[in-house]
């Protein structure tokens, strides 16, 4: 009996630090705004987003795409956005002729045009390919906005817009990457 309810004690503790995350990327309000309006205002003038990352950033660079192509919470257009994580071939090709940390942004520079968007995650704001992007992206004028971790690192300087979870364990920002993801899709979907 102990160990079920030892690991109910401890899904307690990991959900209330959960919790407690949340509650301090409350101070991040207005950067996400920014972020949600910059993405919004793309689109609306018929850009397009582009979003990647790696590991669990990739996957919620995929969810943030669903949501917009598809829908968030209500019925309305499609929305113009692409998750560079998702084409395998082009993915490997690139990392095989250039280079892992080339990856996104040979693709921004195939697929990009100024005034589209380029969004970077990263959990640690450390990842080569997505800060090498995000430059890329700055280059070819497009808008840059990262979403980190920690400290933000090279990301974080890379981009015009930057959304910091300022979190040590992985778990927890990528939680709050997540509810921050779905608060930028909120935003975009209710100005349509």
């Amino acid at each position: 009996m102990g160990g079920a309810e030892d690991a109910a004690a401890r899904v307690r503790e990991i959900l209330d630090a959960a919790v407690a995350a949340h509650q301090r990327a409350r101070s991040l309000d207005a950067a996400v705004a920014r972020a949600a309006e910059a993405i919004r205002s793309a689109l609306a003038a018929g850009y397009k987003l582009m979003v990647f990352g790696n590991g669990g950033s990739a996957a919620d660079a995929q969810h943030m795409a669903a949501e917009l192509v598809g829908r968030f919470q209500r019925d309305r257009g499609g929305l113009a956005a692409i998750a560079l994580t998702t084409d395998v071939s082009t993915m490997t090709s690139v990392a095989n002729d250039y280079g892992f940390e080339r990856v996104f942004a040979r693709q921004i520079e195939a697929l990009g045009r100024p005034g589209d968007v380029a969004l970077g995650i990263s959990t640690s704001g450390a990842s080569a390919n997505v800060v090498t992007a995000l430059a890329e992206a700055r280059e070819g004028g497009l808008i840059t906005i990262a979403l980190t971790g920690r400290d933000g690192g090279a990301a974080g300087g890379s981009a015009e817009i930057h959304v910091n979870v300022a979190e040590q364990s992985t778990a927890r920002i990528q939680e709050v990457h997540r509810t921050l993801i779905h608060a930028m899709c909120e935003l975009i979907e209710e100005e349509r």
